[in-house]
């Protein structure tokens, strides 16, 4: 989602003009604050800048409260904050930078603070490359989720991954550099990256690294021009090695059509994953999804369907994971979206344990608010 920025207030250094953000380093929130403000000051330094430096801060949250249908103890049917995103960034003519935290729940059911995203920017004038350097963007789910725009609801389907394991196939953020570049603007649009590969929320790992590198091309026009907009082909690929050996691999290819009006897209995954201490075999997955958004004219209602399949091991009979999502939003405000919507998980081989079978059909209702 990206709502229109709120009235800002002016400083002489900088701008703080709240708006839309996008998480373990357990650190408070005043140090991160005085951190990024310290950081605009020395950039801000005579001679270093050629305009005025500014800095913005903002927030994004999603709360809902969930019924879980198959829960027959009636347990898990409650009111929570699934996360809060606080995000500063900042512009120094061709250096932009920005950090994002994160709270979130944890296993022992209490609130955390950790990193989400800690990176700088830097655009050469009159280049169509933009270098990264820091804990950014994975290649491939900061385009999904803004393609799909109900991040709100949930994860994409190689966030989520084997929700029998659990396994994620692609985290949002990693520790790395990278490269992203539009021409067009943004009739093609790419990034690579050379990433830690064992997500933010993970020790770094040993010397081995991922590559990925996603490329999205617009072969037809529509009323949407946005890096997302018109009918585009896409592809994603990941390589790479878990810290204990092995393989870890993504290939990836989506079509998709986006409108002011509508949001059709198909994207089909293959995954390779194995570790070599222990020895594993290698697993081979395939991922099958498709959502639809269609915006009602002249109506702040929104209704949104979406379905994934995952196979995460196309050796083995019988594991197929089936996941239907159903719902209509209703944009409230520009800085408020609210969604009721139905999650359903289907397994192939039935359920494996009662905790599984508790959460996997669920009735939301979800809420949006940016800052």
């Amino acid at each position: 989602m990206s709502p229109s920025k709120p009235g800002s207030l002016t400083f002489p250094l900088f701008e703080f003009n709240p708006f839309y953000i996008g998480t373990r380093s357990h650190m408070s929130l005043t140090k991160l604050t005085g951190a990024a403000f310290l950081a605009a000051a020395i950039v801000a330094q005579p001679g270093l800048a050629q305009t005025a430096p500014s800095l913005t801060g903002g927030g994004v949250v999603y709360a809902q409260y969930s019924y879980l249908l198959a829960d027959t103890a009636n347990r898990g049917n409650n009111f929570d904050v699934t996360r809060a995103y606080l995000n500063f960034n900042g512009r120094f003519d061709a250096l932009t930078t920005r950090v994002t935290g994160d709270i979130y729940r944890v296993a022992d059911g209490s609130l955390a603070y950790r990193l989400k995203y800690a990176f700088a920017a830097y655009t050469p004038k009159n280049s169509k490359l933009t270098f990264k350097f820091g804990q950014m963007q994975t290649a491939w789910n900061d385009f999904e989720e803004t393609l799909w725009d109900y991040r709100m609801q949930g994860t994409t389907v190689l966030d989520r991954g084997d929700q029998a394991t659990p396994l994620s196939y692609l985290s949002s953020s990693d520790f790395g550099l990278g490269i992203d570049g539009k021409w067009g603007p943004d009739r093609v649009n790419a990034q690579f990256t050379v990433l830690n590969g064992e997500n933010y929320n993970r020790a770094p790992g040993d010397r081995r690294k991922d590559a990925q590198l996603r490329v999205s091309a617009r072969v037809a026009k529509t009323d949407d021009s946005s890096r997302t907009g018109g009918l585009r082909l896409s592809a994603f690929g990941h390589l790479g090695k878990p810290t204990s050996g092995g393989t870890r691999q993504r290939a990836l290819a989506a079509v998709s059509y986006r409108s002011r009006r509508a949001t059709v897209a198909a994207e089909i995954a293959f995954t390779r994953d194995s570790i070599t201490t222990p020895l594993l075999r290698t697993r081979a997955g395939r991922i099958l999804s498709g959502f639809a958004v269609y915006r009602m004219p002249k109506s702040k209602v929104t209704f949104i369907g979406r379905v994934d399949v995952i196979d995460p091991n196309t050796g083995v009979a019988a594991d197929r994971q089936t996941r239907i999502i159903a719902g209509a939003s209703c944009q409230i405000t520009p800085n408020l979206r609210l969604l009721l919507d139905l999650d359903h998980l289907m397994y192939e081989g039935g359920v494996t344990t009662p905790a599984l079978e508790a959460v996997r059909s669920q009735a939301l209702f979800q809420m949006q608010f940016t800052f």
